[in-house]
Formats: C-alpha cells, structure tokens, sequence
C-alpha cells in the first residue's frame, strides 16, 4: 500500500467525516491541530483513495495540498553554532521544513571551520544518519564550497546544500540550492522566501524518490502503525514534555523517552501479533538519550 501524506485545512464541522473515511480504507491521522474553530491535520491516505477524499474534502469546504515532508525528520545541519555560522538561514530553512510538514532539528558542527581542517566526527555522522535527510547550510564563497563537500561526503542519508553562489551542484549532495548564503537578517523579500520553499520542494522530491525505492522492498509494518501502537500501549510516550514526543520517520520513529528507563516496554508493544522488537531494530539515539525505532524490511524474514 502506498501512502499519499497531505495537509488539511479547514473547520472543526462534520471533520469526523474525514476520520471515518481515513479509518474505512486505512488511512492515517499522523497529527491534529485546532486553532479555535480552523482544523489543520496531517493525515495519510492510500493513493487509491486520494480521488474520494477530495470529494469528501470539497464537500465540506476545506482544501488539502501534498505535503510529502509529513512523516520526515530532517537534520539542518550548519558548520558550527557560533554567530559567524549559524545566522538567520539555517533557521529560516528549517521553519520553512516544518511549514511543509517535516520535523527538524538543528545541528552545528565541532570541526566545521578552516578549508584545510574541516571535518564531520564519527558521532556527528551517525547523529546525522538519524535523520531521514539532511540539509547542509554553507557559505558565501564557491571556493569554500567545493572544499568543505567533505563534510557530507560519507553521510549515507540524502544531502542538501544551500549556499550563495549559483553552480551547478556539488560532488556528494542529492541537490544544491544557490541564492541562499550568511546573511544578518530574516528573510523577508519574496525572492528570498521562494529560495526557501525551493529547498522545501526538493527536499520533497528527494523524500518521494526514497518511498518509492522502498515500496520495491516494502517495510514489515507501516511505521505510522507502530507511532499510534506505541502511543496507545505505552502512554508516557505520547506525554512526554517535548515537540512531537514520537516523532514519525519514514523508516520507523524516535520516541522521547530515556533509553534505559523504556527500551524493554518498547519492545514489547504488540504490532499485529508481534513484539516490536521482532519487527525492527531498538536503538540508544545520539540525541539527548532518546529511543531510536528502526522497521526492518520484508527482505529481512
């Protein structure tokens, strides 16, 4: 089954008729959000049905747009967190990530500086492999470009570039987007907003591309079945004091619990008659000690 992820928005009226139709043909609420009487859900449907839940979505007046970041993790990645490399971009990237439905997180590297010098730890790269994709946020300067690719070059997720120049791309990287280098100020022009919606769109792109090669070797269990199993067998995940505390990824999810205290009763949630830790790989997260859920595909039985 291949799942379409879309953003709805609309009213609280007769919503439920959307969450009947998702639950008929096994669909998804990934996320709900009521802002007085406006609705804005991000939800997954088969693509068999998207035609039907557009009718659905007419008749009751609300809109729905393709949002395939729903259901990512995307790491924003920038050289170091001082102020001469981590300026407005690196934020503006990631909001305008979040806009489009991912989860992000901000990462500045210990060893980003210096053209001769510049490197990504073991544990920064593994940190990094976390995420679903990463989004590199460089310089101004093409010749500091084409030197620091060493950063990303052994990342084994999807890479992005951002930086000032205007080049083709970047030996290393999925996709590069030019116009987008250090600047002091949020970006607030419509040139500069559509360079953040480019980098959106082809994170998109990317994340579409990499669902689809999975489909050729389809995961045991949707990972959106194991965030509402979790979430329903052991509730602390579902409270825990933090953003998206069971974050969906494409390949399974981070729940944000410590490790030591809640790995066994992770892995024992039952998923369709199996224990979780039968289905996929249970693992201590780099970030902050958190619980770090990997499906295993079908390959693997």
């Amino acid at each position: 089954m291949v799942l379409k992820f879309l953003l709805f928005e609309g009213g609280l009226y007769r919503h439920e008729r959307i969450i009947e139709f998702l639950e008929d043909v096994g669909g998804f609420v990934v996320q709900k959000t009521v802002v007085g009487l406006d609705l804005i859900m991000n939800i997954a449907v088969p693509e068999e049905e998207l035609e039907m839940l557009k009718t659905i979505v007419s008749e009751l007046k609300g809109k729905i747009t393709e949002a395939p970041l729903i259901g990512t993790e995307i790491g924003v990645i920038a050289p170091t967190l001082s102020r001469h490399h981590l300026p407005h971009p690196a934020c503006d990237i990631a909001e305008n990530l979040r806009r489009h439905g991912a989860k992000t997180n901000i990462i500045g590297l210990s060893r980003g500086v210096g053209q001769k010098i510049v490197h990504t730890t073991m544990k920064e790269k593994e940190l990094i492999e976390e995420h679903d994709l990463a989004v590199f946020t460089l310089g101004n300067f093409e010749a500091c470009l084409l030197k620091k690719t060493k950063l990303f070059q052994e990342i084994e997720v999807p890479v992005i570039v951002t930086g000032g120049p205007i080049i083709g791309g970047l030996s290393g990287a999925e996709g590069y987007v030019g116009g987008i280098g250090r600047y002091p100020e949020r970006a607030r022009t419509g040139d500069a907003i559509e360079k953040l919606k480019e980098v959106s769109r082809l994170a998109g792109v990317i994340v579409e591309q990499r669902r689809r090669e999975m489909d050729m070797d389809p995961l045991v269990v949707e990972p959106i079945v194991v965030k509402n199993e979790v979430e329903r067998q052991v509730p602390e995940a579902a409270e825990a004091l933090s953003p998206n505390p069971v974050t969906l990824k494409i390949d399974g999810i981070r729940v944000k619990l410590p490790y030591d205290d809640y790995k066994e009763r992770i892995g024992k949630v039952n998923i369709e008659g199996r224990s979780l830790s039968e289905v996929a790989v249970i693992k201590r997260s780099l970030m902050r000690n958190y619980i770090l859920v990997k499906v295993l595909p079908r390959s693997m039985f």
